[in-house]
């Protein structure tokens, strides 16, 4: 299956996408299938799909993700903070930064966790290039030569394509897994994608 993939959409400010991180990796080692990481500049999607940024919702909407967020925290034994210090702040630098080390071929998996974590658990500002290089420095050979290439018209051009191609993939939110013809959103979903990573492979 080496060429097998799954396509992953995400913020890297998304709480839902932090909660799936860790198992969406599990699942790739478990079934031996790449995972092709998209981050996107979910604000844009938004614009183009229909969705409402937190701040805009109603109360109701609000108080539910509290809500629902606080049950996952629990089910899942995942460290959360459901009012984090830094947040919102701008995806962009992390965002580029991930897709700097993509572009180099580095791994992805733990660098992209940890960088969610940083805002959802460890209370610092991921926006902030100084708290970036401190994040990705144990996850990388160079974090100077990575922090350099993030901010280079190449990295910023293959963002913007992820974030242009998001809604033609038929994604409007994070997190977004896509896999053999399959969408799926939430990591309340992948449940859903092992079942279909093991149809696949004959193992269900």
């Amino acid at each position: 299956m080496a060429n097998d993939r799954i396509v992953y959409y995400f913020w890297t400010i998304s709480d839902w996408a932090y909660f799936g991180q860790e198992r969406l990796e599990a699942l790739a080692r478990k079934y031996n299938v790449a995972i092709d990481y998209r981050p996107v500049d979910l604000p844009k999607v938004y614009a183009r799909t229909g969705g409402i940024l937190l701040g805009q919702r109603s109360k109701q909407r609000q108080d539910y993700r509290i809500a629902e967020l606080k049950r996952w925290r629990k089910r899942l034994s995942i460290p959360l903070n459901i009012e984090p210090k830094y947040f919102p702040v701008n995806q962009d630098a992390s965002s580029r930064l991930i897709v700097a080390a993509k572009l180099a071929g580095l791994p992805l998996g733990n660098l992209t966790f940890t960088i969610m974590r940083g805002m959802w658990a460890d209370e610092v500002d991921i926006s902030d290039e100084a708290t970036l290089r401190k994040i990705a420095a144990p996850h990388v050979p160079d974090v100077d030569a990575l922090l350099a290439a993030s901010k280079t018209p190449e990295v910023q051009a293959e963002y913007d394509r992820y974030t242009d191609q998001a809604p033609a993939d038929g994604v409007f939110g994070s997190p977004f897994y896509l896999y053999g013809g399959d969408i799926l959103w939430g990591q309340d979903r992948l449940e859903f994608l092992e079942e279909l990573l093991a149809e696949k492979q004959g193992k269900g």
